[in-house]
């Protein structure tokens, strides 16, 4: 249940990271609500995960999912860039994120 808890934090983390574009500084009110709620639930859920995943897998596997999800949301959504080189390091980020999985005794 721990790996999924730490994926779920990961989706949100997401989710409130892309929220940010839309609060507009936290000056929308809704956003911002939606966004901080996804903040506190992916917290919860990253403090649940870690009760078993090592802090340094866990932490590094949500910042991963997060990092990765949000770089490929942010060119679907906002027409960020998707140059070569730019889509080969979410890669290696993904590639990471699996490694970390694999190699792990939890």
């Amino acid at each position: 249940m721990a790996w999924t808890h730490l994926v779920v934090a990961g989706l949100l983390e997401i989710v409130w990271a892309i929220g940010l574009k839309y609060t507009m500084g936290f000056t929308k009110f809704w956003p911002s609500v939606f966004t901080v709620i996804a903040m506190i639930a992916s917290f919860y859920f990253l403090s649940q995960a870690l009760k078993v995943i090592p802090i340094g897998t866990g932490y590094a596997m949500w910042t991963g999912i997060g990092v990765a999800g949000t770089a490929v949301l942010g060119i679907i959504l906002f027409s960020e860039s998707a140059a070569l080189p730019r889509l080969a390091c979410i890669a290696l980020i993904v590639a990471g994120i699996i490694g970390l999985k694999l190699t792990s005794s939890d």
